[in-house]
């Protein structure tokens, strides 16, 4: 069989040369076309849900929220494992399911059933919400915006607002996550003794401030020759309108809310914080899509990030911490040198012990043609992959994200 094949291949030499050079060709087309990521794909696809529960303990989110959510989504058509965690004020629950189901059929089918544990959270809850698809080492590029004169609340509204939007819309960036600075809140708090002075509740204070942001429709006036659109106009927007906003009226007097509360602009609540160098600093971490190419996105967030630095303050400076791209580009170099270094002998030993130019040819000419073949895998020209712990496939080497 084998002496056949081989007599077959010297009589047909050229056709096999052809073939040869066809099967290089395409397969140094598929390896440009190749989707790159740190680590390949060895864990089934997933979805996480996160449900946020503010003021509730530990055991009362388990309870009250990561149970019934846990139970709404057993059952699923793939589902395999359910895994939650609960922690104050927050449940987080990870569905995994087989390999053979598609991750957004996957995603669907929980979205479904989550619409049933809705009527079973406590109130006060925020609704349950899948997070984005994402790949789980999905760290691509990380941002550190430091400042020093610019309060970090105002560089957190701009990266929030401004850079969050535009990296949103770069293709295969999936979610973006910001940490440190300070969020913007429009703050009123009360003074106890003066609600007993005017007689007024916390609950009338919280329907005033309530009331006071909010736009009312009123219908059409319609005369014989247009429609007017009426409303009413209510949302603030200065703090010194919040502070003027109504309560109650005592005997003909309106109680207003700075008379009750100190209203002033300040900081939520932060539960971490950021730094950069030993500064503070706002952190935006971009995450990327499963299916993405992780240098494409990579540098097509750099080409955005660029284009935003102009509309930043000057005295805001940002600096890139992390860039997966780089592990991706030491992987690839070190297979290049391999190559490169195992070609090399290859070629030396043959020379001294052949001294045949043929059989240097051949041998030479088998090496990448082997190379092509033997990377003709599902998980390596994109058409398998699937949202898993740490990514897809691998450049040659591992690295940790550090």
């Amino acid at each position: 069989m084998l002496n056949s094949i081989v007599k077959w291949s010297i009589a047909q030499r050229w056709l096999v040369v052809i073939a040869s050079i066809l099967i290089s060709v395409w397969g140094f087309f598929v390896l440009t076309q190749m989707p790159l990521d740190v680590f390949p794909s060895f864990a089934p696809p997933q979805v996480e849900i996160m449900t946020e529960a503010p003021g509730l303990a530990p055991e009362e989110v388990e309870s009250l929220v990561t149970r019934p959510i846990e139970s709404v989504i057993n059952g699923t058509p793939g589902l395999e494992a359910l895994r939650s965690s609960s922690a104050v004020g927050l449940s987080a629950v990870r569905a995994t399911f087989s390999w053979d189901t598609e991750i957004y059929r996957a995603r669907q089918l929980v979205t479904e059933r989550l619409q049933q544990a809705r009527s079973q959270l406590p109130q006060g809850v925020e609704d349950p919400e899948v997070l984005p698809v994402s790949s789980p080492l999905g760290w691509t590029v990380k941002y550190a915006f430091i400042s020093e004169t610019t309060p970090l609340m105002e560089v957190w509204r701009i990266v929030n607002w401004q850079v969050k939007n535009r990296l949103l819309a770069v293709p295969g960036v999936s979610n973006i996550v910001i940490f440190g600075g300070d969020e913007r809140q429009y703050q009123v708090l009360v003074d106890p003794a003066k609600l007993r002075a005017f007689n007024v509740s916390l609950d009338d204070v919280t329907k005033a401030a309530q009331a006071a942001n909010a736009n009312a429709p009123g219908g059409f006036l319609i005369t014989p020759d247009q429609e007017t659109l009426v409303r009413g106009v209510g949302r603030i927007e200065s703090i010194e309108q919040l502070k003027k906003s109504v309560i109650k009226a005592s005997n003909g007097t309106p109680v207003l809310l700075e008379q009750v509360a100190d209203v002033q602009i300040g900081s939520a609540l932060k539960r971490g914080d950021g730094s950069s160098a030993g500064k503070k600093a706002v952190i935006l971490t971009v995450n990327k899509q499963p299916t993405a190419d992780t240098p494409s996105v990579t540098k097509a967030a750099e080409a955005a990030m660029e284009e935003l630095k102009a509309s930043l303050p000057k005295d805001v400076k940002v600096t890139e911490t992390f860039r997966q791209e780089d592990f991706i580009e030491a992987s690839i170099k070190n297979v290049e040198e391999a190559l490169r270094d195992g070609t090399i002998i290859v070629c030396v030993i043959l020379i001294l012990f052949l001294m045949n130019w043929r059989t240097i040819i051949i041998t030479l000419s088998a090496i990448p043609v082997s190379l092509v073949v033997g990377n003709d895998d599902p998980q390596l020209d994109g058409t398998r992959y699937q949202h898993d712990d740490f990514g897809r496939i691998s450049c040659g080497d591992w690295f940790g994200s550090g």
